[in-house]
């Protein structure tokens, strides 16, 4: 039988491992400060999902994108439930995903903002079928809505893929809540996890 108690176990290291203590909380000690503390130890990418919409552009970012499948060719993105942004853009017939590379924070915080101009300073240009990208990005994808599911608070998003471009700059990294960049590696200056912070994003 599955324990229903609240409890906190905490780990001791082996031998060698790192002296600090893991603590895994019970199901019932779950809540959203602890969720959202453990959840910001996964660096992602930042992703901006915008699409013109009567002729201007619209966009939010999302720092959940996961490639999902090659045949079809799908992406993934999760929205809150609560977004005023993803109603918008739903029913759009393309979709213009941006990768967003180092530089590109300004950019970011914008569109993550409640901001009405989040366009503003930002250099864009869209597709004949109406996708948005962000110049400079890291990668581009021209997708449209393939499925919905529900996960939770959020809404999981499958994105088809029509097309991409890809280019050479570094991602933007988010993790920590704290934009933060790659670091190249060099064993004679640096250890292989160092990474150089930023300001964080307001989400």
């Amino acid at each position: 039988m599955p324990e229903t108690s609240a409890r906190a176990v905490v780990e001791t290291p082996r031998i060698g491992e790192s002296r600090a203590h893991t603590i895994v909380h019970g199901a019932a000690e779950l809540d959203a400060q602890t969720l959202r503390q453990a959840f910001s130890c996964f660096p992602s990418g930042v992703t901006a999902v915008c699409a013109l919409v009567d002729d201007e552009p619209v966009g939010m970012t999302v720092s959940s994108t996961t490639s999902v499948s090659i045949d079809p060719p799908l992406l993934s993105v999760c929205i809150q439930d609560t977004s005023a942004t993803w109603p918008k853009l739903r029913d759009r017939q393309r979709l213009g995903l941006s990768l967003l590379a180092e530089g590109q924070e300004v950019a970011c915080r914008r569109l993550a903002s409640k901001d009405e101009n989040r366009f503003a300073d930002a250099h864009w240009h869209s597709s004949r079928n109406g996708a948005v990208f962000l110049d400079g990005a890291v990668a581009m994808f021209d997708c449209s809505l393939h499925a919905e599911l529900p996960g939770g608070d959020h809404t999981i998003a499958l994105l088809e893929i029509h097309g991409l471009r890809t280019g050479p700059a570094a991602p933007l990294i988010f993790h920590g809540s704290r934009f933060r960049r790659l670091a190249p590696h060099d064993p004679e200056s640096q250890s292989p996890g160092d990474l150089i912070t930023q300001s964080a994003p307001n989400r």
